[in-house]
């Protein structure tokens, strides 16, 4: 099965529970200008673009990803534990940066993925691989009207908010002073995001839902965008969720939901659905 579309940059086969990740948010993940000012100044130009086009486009905070580290203090699947490293972007930056048609003279030629991505906005965005109660798993078909790959199929997802956990900014506010507390409320944002990705566009209750697993890092080769990716079990049929989507509160971001079967084989899942190719053990 050929992998060309998207790369793999973290894998976490078993799955990681909230307890075995955590987050360190600093301005040293953040966005390097590009020095090439012609190409800089092309993030506000392609940005007064868009704006002209759609009144209602919103410059949004989001997390940068600037890489992980991953270590196994004991040698069994409970002692592995992932450590995501986090700047901040903003929508604007991810326009003309990642989504510029000039996108790729953003990059310097590196085979290190955070060296050659230095220069780009690099949003993580997230993604949950939902399996509902008769063993099928959730795909959506994108609106035509999205600003990114409209009439794509894809899983359910976003991104992670800043603003949830009042990182608008790297300074978090009075009550959050401590870096580590602040480290702590954005590593619960990377769950409670997803959960709520998967409630606002499918419309299944919250208490539907099983905790999530952090199953590893993808990057889409156009554009250069990673994204988290997330197992989750629901304890719903998928003839049920199908009706249940008729409602959901973001139903209007995608045209269609499709369930389609696991593959399985000695307890692991391959999926391969327009968005990456992940593996995990079933829970």
């Amino acid at each position: 099965m050929e992998k060309t579309n998207y790369k793999l940059v973290l894998s976490c086969p078993s799955g990681l529970s909230p307890s075995q990740v955590s987050v360190v948010f600093d301005p040293s993940y953040d966005r390097i200008a590009h020095p090439d000012i012609e190409l800089e100044n092309s993030i506000s130009e392609i940005w007064d673009q868009r704006v002209q086009k759609n009144a209602s486009l919103y410059n949004g905070k989001k997390f940068r990803y600037g890489g992980y580290t991953l270590c196994n203090r004991g040698g069994s699947q409970q002692d592995f534990h992932v450590c995501l490293h986090l700047g901040l972007t903003d929508y604007r930056t991810f326009v003309g940066t990642n989504l510029n048609p000039l996108w790729e003279k953003f990059l310097v030629p590196s085979e290190d993925d955070l060296m050659q991505c230095q220069h780009t906005s690099s949003p993580l965005g997230n993604g949950a691989i939902l399996e509902t109660s008769d063993k099928k798993i959730v795909v959506l078909q994108r609106s035509y009207n999205v600003g990114e790959f409209p009439g794509h199929v894809v899983f359910p997802g976003g991104h992670p908010e800043p603003e949830e956990v009042g990182a608008a900014s790297h300074q978090m506010g009075e009550r959050l002073t401590n870096s580590e507390h602040n480290n702590t409320k954005v590593s619960q944002e990377m769950f409670d995001s997803i959960i709520r990705e998967v409630v606002e566009e499918i419309g299944v209750p919250v208490t539907s839902l099983c905790n999530p697993l952090f199953i590893g890092i993808s990057r889409r080769v156009l554009n250069v965008r990673p994204a988290a990716f997330f197992f989750i079990k629901c304890n719903i049929e998928s003839k049920e969720i199908q009706r249940l989507y008729a409602g959901a509160q973001d139903g209007y971001e995608s045209t269609q939901l499709y369930t389609v079967s696991l593959v399985s084989s000695n307890s692991f899942f391959l999926i391969d659905v327009s968005i990456g190719f992940f593996s995990t053990n079933k829970c």
